[in-house]
Order: structure tokens, then sequence, then C-alpha cells
């Protein structure tokens, strides 16, 4: 008789512990959720019936608000390291419990009841929330202005918003409720999309419709209608870049580190050019590094996950790096960074249909 438990695919087994596919792989990346059997042919991630359990854990504490971090600790630290990390998330959530709960109610209260050119039907929030994250992004060279535009694609299947200044790459992806006609793109100027952001968010729907091009891009919702210029010019084939990334072997180094504080490390560089990440086994170093060397006072310690790594150093712009961090949403941000000098990843679990390349740059002590 086979001895070897039943294994379970990535979408069976995340049906049955209530986690997505994409939520199982962003895990298994953390370290947190190895799968049982990974296929070394196809790279299928195989589960275990034994591995529900913490599986389920991991949901709920991740549902309770947990960064990865404190949840790597509750699932395999000490007892009492547990206990210490779950009675300090608990006090800090009914400290902010009244806060968020008015918060919610104040947006609850600004939603209406809601619902040849293409028609395109998205959620006014989530365009509102697209708009935010990748419009920073866009560029502000008038040498080059359609680098000043997010580019809005559309079809059948989902709406794409795009922007980079050729230092960073955002990239949002909305699923539409509703289209009608055939797929497109247009160009609008960030500046001008981000004015409407908050004007979208105040209503359930937005229908967004295109016409022949040239034509201004027009804006529904019940409270009334907006119509946007739209620009011309050729913009950079993003989808050629992330294909080319996608065909590149899993990167050398991960780590999962808390968003806010690496976003306080960054700032901590102030003026000077590059923060150098450096990655070990449990923590993440960022250090200031500027024209007269490392100052000592800029030095900073982070708790992380970062895998079974060597350690390793790279060199990032710490405002470019923080826009990055601050498009993102959720607690925690995780940092894919290739061995060879190319873009470096940023994405997070509780988000995973926003995307953002940054470029790293040369380390100031190595001129690498």
């Amino acid at each position: 008789m086979d001895a070897t438990p039943e294994l379970m695919g990535i979408s069976a087994f995340g049906r049955r512990v209530g986690l997505a596919p994409s939520a199982l792989r962003f895990y298994d990346d953390c370290r947190v959720l190895l799968p049982a059997h990974v296929d070394p042919a196809t790279g299928y991630r195989y589960y275990a019936e034994s591995q529900r359990a913490r599986a389920t854990l991991l949901r709920g504490l991740r549902e309770a608000g947990l960064s990865l971090p404190d949840v790597a600790t509750v699932l395999d630290g000490p007892p009492g390291r547990a206990r210490q990390v779950l009675e300090r998330h608990r006090r800090a959530v009914r400290e902010s419990g009244r806060a968020a709960d008015a918060a919610v109610r104040a947006v609850l209260d600004t939603l209406p009841a809601g619902p040849a050119r293409t028609e395109v039907t998205l959620g006014g929030a989530e365009l509102a929330s697209a708009v935010r994250q990748v419009a920073p992004a866009a560029g502000r060279d008038p040498a080059h202005p359609v680098l000043g535009c997010v580019l809005v694609e559309f079809d059948e299947d989902e709406v794409r918003f795009v922007a980079t200044d050729r230092h960073r790459l955002s990239l949002r992806v909305l699923r539409p409720s509703a289209v009608t006609g055939p797929p497109g793109r247009v160009l609008v100027e960030a500046p001008v999309l981000v004015g409407l952001g908050g004007w979208a968010a105040r209503a359930a729907e937005v229908t967004l419709v295109a016409g022949p091009p040239g034509t201004p891009l027009t804006l529904h919702h019940p409270g009334g209608a907006r119509e946007v210029p739209v620009a011309g010019g050729t913009y950079p084939a993003y989808r050629d870049m992330l294909g080319a990334l996608e065909a590149l072997p899993v990167p050398t180094h991960r780590v999962v580190v808390d968003r806010t504080a690496l976003l306080a490390a960054l700032a901590a560089c102030g003026e000077d050019p590059v923060a150098v990440l450096e990655l070990g086994p449990d923590r993440l170093r960022v250090t200031a590094t500027g024209p007269h060397g490392v100052r000592a006072e800029s030095v900073t310690e982070l708790p992380a996950l970062c895998g079974e790594t060597a350690p390793v150093r790279v060199g990032f712009d710490p405002a470019v790096l923080a826009g990055a961090l601050e498009s993102g949403v959720g607690p925690d941000v995780l940092l894919e960074v290739p061995a060879a000098p190319r873009p470096a990843l940023v994405r997070s679990a509780d988000q995973g249909s926003f995307t953002t390349l940054v470029m790293p740059v040369a380390l100031p002590d190595t001129g690498a």
C-alpha cells in the first residue's frame, strides 16, 4: 500500500482553507507556508491535509491584522514570545478600534446606491485607488511628455492603469463589472486623472466611455459626468518589460518586512542619494550612503523574513523606493531582488493586483 499522503493542487487546497492561490504562492515565497511537494518539471505546488491547520491559523492571524514577521513568530516561535506578540497586537487593535470604526462609517456615508464606443464600468473606490497608486510613478520631464501620462488599457477581462518615469513602473489591474465595445487604450495626463480621484470615489460605480482616437474620455456616475482630454504619443512597451522579467529565473533574494518601518528607515536617509539594503537571514539593514560615506545615525535594522539566503547588498534611490512603498497597501511588503542588476519587484500580500518595479542604483562604495 502506498503510504504517501494524498496531495491537493493549489486551487483545491486554497478552497479548503479559504486562501486564494495567489496568497498561497506569496506565503510560499515568504517561507511561512511551504507546499508539501513541488513538481520539479512543472513547478506546480501540492499540499497535504496535515497542512490545513497551519494554513487556517495563518489565514486567521492575517485577517486579524498581524504582520508576517509576527505571524511567523506565532507559528514557529517559542510559546512565550508568541503570547507577547498576540497581546501586543490585541492592545493595538483595541486602541485603534474606535478610530477605524468612525472612518469606515464616514466612508459608507459617502457611497450612494448604485450602475461605436467602449463602455467600461468599474467600482468608484477601486478606480480612485488605482489612480492614487499608479499616478505617482508618472514622469515629470517636459522633454518626455508621454511619460507624464497614465496609460489606461481595457478589454473584456480587465482594465490596466500603468505609469512609469523609467526609474520605476507601477501597474494596477482592475476587474470591470461590465464591458461593451472593443478593446482599447487611452493616455491621460496624470494630474488630470488624479484630480478625478475624489469625485470617482464618491460613487459606487463609474463608467468610462472611450470614443474614437483623439476624442475625450468621458466618466459617468449617478452624481454627474466628467470629460477628460486624452493625450497623443506612443507609450513605452511595458508588456515587453514585464514579459522579459517573467521569463527570468526565480529571484534569488526575497525579503518580507514591515512597510511602515521600512518607509521610516528610508526617511532617515535624508538627502543621501543611496539607501543600501543589506539582507540577512532574519533582518534587513538600511544604511544611508552619500558622498562622504555612511552616516552612523542613519543605520536602521529591521526584523524581516529573508529565508535561507546569503547576505546581499543592493542600493536604491531612497525617494524612488519610498514612493513605491507609499503606493502599496497592507502592513507588509515583499521585495524580490534579482541577483543581476535588474529591476526589483515590490508587491504586497494584501493586494496582488498592484505591482511596482524599481530600478536599483550603483553602490557608491563599490562602483557596482
